[in-house]
């Protein structure tokens, strides 16, 4: 891996789904890495990270604040809401917004058919400064063009973009490199190996 990565004022920001992962070491974590210190040792080498586990049970107010206060200025956490129930929405914004400046994309995970009041309520509960990029699962939201739509690089305001298909050549990355437009978000999937942020650092360096 790289030497530390000094974040800067980059419109397209690469890193990997998840960092807390022990069987990263000695890979990409030293081997005498203790787990609370693997986040700040990844924020010096990547300017953001994609939580998945948000999806499944939702951190405390309390945990976000740690996690922000624990990277640089200008990383970003992307967080995950799988959306089930709109009366969670609510409590949802109130914990991720303590991550501050330090607040990503959401991805918001549907997994229902197209329902367009869904859409609205969600669109309309959100401040201004939070970014969605939805998820779609059923294929009924195939036509849907106001919204950013993951994995669609022609998405604007920005793009999300998720690598889930490893192991990438270098000339696929170098393909990949040269189609990603600005602002952009890319995040390369977790395996048990470390393969995941040498990934993300080839791209970024090939951007």
């Amino acid at each position: 891996m790289s030497d530390t990565f000094k974040v800067s004022d980059t419109v397209v920001k690469v890193g990997t789904s998840g960092w807390s992962y022990p069987s990263w070491r000695p890979g990409f974590y030293p081997e005498v890495l203790q787990p609370a210190q693997f986040l700040s040792f990844y924020a010096e080498r990547f300017d953001t990270v994609e939580l998945n586990s948000t999806g499944y049970r939702l951190p405390s107010a309390d945990q976000f604040r740690r996690w922000a206060d624990a990277v640089p200025d200008g990383f970003e956490f992307a967080v995950k809401f799988s959306l089930t129930r709109l009366d969670r929405v609510g409590t949802f914004l109130e914990r991720v917004l303590s991550l501050g400046d330090r607040l990503g994309p959401v991805r918001v995970v549907y997994q229902g058919p197209r329902d367009d009041g869904t859409l609205s309520f969600v669109l309309g509960s959100v401040p201004e400064n939070v970014r969605l990029a939805w998820d779609f699962r059923d294929e009924s939201w195939a036509d849907v063009d106001e919204v950013v739509n993951v994995n669609d690089p022609a998405a604007e305001p920005f793009r999300y973009l998720r690598l889930r298909e490893p192991p990438y050549t270098d000339d696929q990355l170098r393909e990949l490199a040269t189609s990603i437009r600005d602002p952009s978000y890319v995040y390369v999937r977790h395996e048990d190996e470390p393969t995941a942020p040498a990934v993300a650092e080839r791209l970024r360096r090939l951007l």
